[in-house]
């Protein structure tokens, strides 16, 4: 950044709905402090799958113990999500955060120390909810506490966060297991959150603005019980239901699902009708480019949790990598996001001020197909890692072109009332879409695999997901063209 993040903070923060208490902020570090929390809730979605198998022999773990671990994490985030985001809106973005932080370093530390399965999952459904109460505001305030050219240069660094957090997830937990420092072994994931989170802790008084909103102080409590109820009847089934076999409850939460977000919707509007303070408030849900900006969103996250998750399989049980080794090939995939997320600014303005995310969804298709190409034209051979190397960095680089300004695009023009429960929606959709992406992908992955155990069929399996991966971001390219034609309603 050629000029300091939070340069223009005075001035935003006299805007509508937040106020300064005249606090001196050093820019870079307010906004790396803000980040570091997205960076620990991401980062922690994904590092788990590695530390999986080492947790199994230590804690004598089931599998359906196994698979709270990681499903815990995600459904309380998901189901906590708007609820967070309105809980900024009301009491303070800098507080809640510094909560939210509070309590996911202390989960982390929980988990680190967990003596049985019973106790991690416990802890790692306290970790999810503090994420949820963390995640939000850190979109809020930016939004809030940068203007202009900064706004566009913070919202990319958020976006650049996402993408890292996902994809050194694999690395930096394949390097913790492997150095297995002070004999800690996977408990290292998990520990290595609580030095960043009390250093962050101890920074954000000083760095971050207060950004307290003067609005109304009241909480929605049904719309915040109907819309967790609806979260986790999406979610819960999309992450169990294939491990199970899709039993009769996974489907009886899908068809709750429809009726009980219905029921949201109605009681959201009805509040606002009475002069209430709704959770969601309808004049968000009525602006069309955002409306399709959470559709593109969703079209993007559900090949992104995906890819990793696939890529991990094929990787570790396909080609009989480690963890450490399969993690330095998912390093390409990040250097690839990391080069086309920092030239970003350079990017918009070759194509006319836009961020090229609909370019950058057919650079990720291409590198979805050629990768395809790759993986089963040269199936069970040697070369088809060195292969795969350069094409991660393509579809990385696809990657990095949509995910960096994405977030920016969604909430681009919306109203500084509406911040923190946009930001809140925003994320709920990104970890449903996770969610559902993971459900999808995983249908065909092991669909097409059936008992096959050689790199062969893992190839083939893989060669599927390729090809639903690719028309996911073909979708992404084709609803972001719309979605810059939809007009925005008034805040």
């Amino acid at each position: 950044m050629t000029q300091s993040p939070m340069a223009a903070s005075a001035a935003s923060l006299s805007s509508p709905g937040c106020k300064s208490e005249g606090a001196t902020v050093p820019g870079r570090l307010g906004l790396w402090v803000m980040l570091s929390g997205t960076f620990l809730v991401v980062l922690d979605f994904f590092i788990v799958n590695v530390a999986l198998p080492s947790m199994q022999r230590e804690l004598r773990a089931g599998t359906a113990t196994l698979q709270l671990v990681v499903a815990g994490y995600g459904l309380a985030t998901a189901a906590g999500l708007i609820t967070g985001g309105r809980l900024g809106d009301i009491f303070g973005r800098r507080r809640m955060f510094m909560l939210g932080l509070l309590l996911f370093t202390l989960a982390s530390a929980a988990c680190g120390f967990a003596p049985n399965a019973e106790l991690l999952v416990a802890a790692r459904v306290l970790q999810g909810l503090a994420g949820a109460l963390l995640q939000p505001q850190v979109l809020a305030m930016i939004g809030l506490a940068f203007t202009g050219e900064d706004r566009a240069r913070a919202f990319a660094a958020y976006g650049l966060t996402l993408g890292l957090g996902a994809t050194l997830g694999q690395l930096v937990g394949g390097l913790l297991i492997h150095a297995d420092l002070a004999g800690l072994g996977w408990r290292s994931c998990f520990l290595i959150n609580v030095p960043i989170g009390l250093l962050a802790l101890m920074l954000a008084p000083r760095v971050i603005p207060p950004l307290a909103n003067g609005g109304n102080s009241r909480l929605d409590l049904i719309g915040m019980l109907l819309v967790a109820a609806g979260s986790v009847a999406v979610v819960l089934p999309l992450v169990e239901g294939r491990q199970q076999g899709w039993p009769l409850w996974s489907w009886l939460c899908l068809a709750a699902a429809l009726p009980l977000l219905a029921a949201f919707a109605f009681q959201q509007r009805r509040l606002a009708a009475r002069g209430g303070a709704p959770l969601v408030a309808p004049a968000l849900l009525a602006n069309g480019r955002f409306v399709m900006g959470l559709l593109t969103t969703l079209a993007f996250y559900v090949g992104n949790a995906s890819l990793y998750f696939v890529l991990a399989l094929y990787l570790q049980q396909g080609l009989a990598l480690d963890p450490l080794t399969s993690g330095l090939v998912f390093t390409s995939l990040a250097v690839g996001f990391f080069a086309t997320s920092m030239a970003g600014a350079r990017l918009a303005r070759r194509f006319g001020g836009k961020p090229p995310i609909a370019l950058g969804a057919l650079v990720l298709a291409a590198g979805h197909v050629l990768q395809f190409v790759n993986v089963v034209g040269w199936a069970g051979h040697a070369h088809v890692v060195a292969w795969m190397v350069p094409l991660l960095l393509l579809q990385g680089a696809g990657l990095g072109m949509v995910m960096a300004p994405l977030v920016s695009t969604v909430l681009a023009g919306l109203p500084a009332q509406h911040a923190g429960v946009a930001s809140g929606v925003l994320s709920m959709v990104q970890q449903a879409s996770n969610a559902l992406g993971v459900a999808l992908i995983g249908i065909l992955f092991y669909g097409r695999l059936g008992n096959a155990t050689d790199a062969a069929g893992y190839s083939a399996a893989f060669g599927v997901a390729l090809v639903y991966l690719m028309v996911s971001a073909l979708v992404v390219a084709v609803l972001h063209r719309r979605g810059g034609r939809q007009p925005a309603a008034p805040g």
